[in-house]
């Protein structure tokens, strides 16, 4: 294949991409408001951590892996049982799993609400049922799995702020669940959007939400050091 012909598959390569993503990025433009009910930071280093699904978790572990006070992230399945934690069985949608990445963070630099305003703002759109883009499934859900009354609250009060202000065109449809369980993906999913830059979907779908990232966020956006 000549030079201008692997050119020219490559950019139809990344056109395809580009309309199959369409609707894959957040849904703001800007920084959505801090939430107005958070918890405090903690006056000692510590390690807690979150549960979010926003579609493919390749996504939004770039996201979260690259922000300040965040200790570790793990792309993994949450909603379902543990015996369908697979990603061939979570594909058919039929387990009640939805991609997820637990992020594990210190307390003393970052707050839950700090993430959730990440989480919104940046990570994925929160008005779109079942889907983020090209991907279409309950599997691509928008939920977060809280773990405790003080994220739940929190939670539920963000995503009232948010719709009582019309944030959004349409209304926030995340859900708002307790974690029952959650199960780490493959080894071949974590840090995919880093280990595969050059794939198609990660340019276009996935490296814009760093970018967004870095530019909404410059305070507390780090580069990936690695695992």
């Amino acid at each position: 294949m000549t030079h201008a012909a692997s050119l020219r598959s490559l950019l139809s390569s990344l056109l395809l991409a580009s309309a199959l993503c369409t609707g894959c990025h957040a849904a703001a433009r800007t920084p959505v408001p801090p939430a107005a009910q958070d918890a405090t930071l903690a006056s000692a280093p510590g390690r807690q951590t979150a549960v979010f699904a926003g579609g493919c978790f390749w996504g939004t572990q770039s996201v979260f892996e690259r922000v300040k006070g965040v200790l570790a992230t793990t792309a993994g399945y949450a909603g379902g049982s543990a015996d369908t934690a697979t990603y061939p069985q979570v594909t058919t949608e039929t387990t009640g799993h939805a991609e997820s990445v637990r992020v594990a963070y210190d307390p003393s630099k970052i707050t839950y609400g700090q993430l959730l305003r990440i989480f919104f703002s940046v990570a994925h759109d929160p008005t779109q049922l079942n889907r983020q883009g090209p991907d279409v499934g309950t599997s691509y859900r928008s939920a977060i799995f809280f773990d405790g009354p003080e994220q739940s609250r929190i939670a539920r009060a963000y995503i009232a702020q948010l719709d009582a202000a019309h944030v959004f065109p349409s209304r926030i449809v995340t859900q708002v669940v307790p974690l029952q369980g959650f199960y780490d993906a493959e080894d071949y999913h974590q840090h995919y959007a880093d280990l595969n830059p050059g794939n198609p979907y990660i340019q276009v779908c996935d490296r814009p939400k760093v970018e967004a990232l870095k530019q909404q966020f410059p305070e507390l956006f780090q580069e990936y050091k690695g695992k």
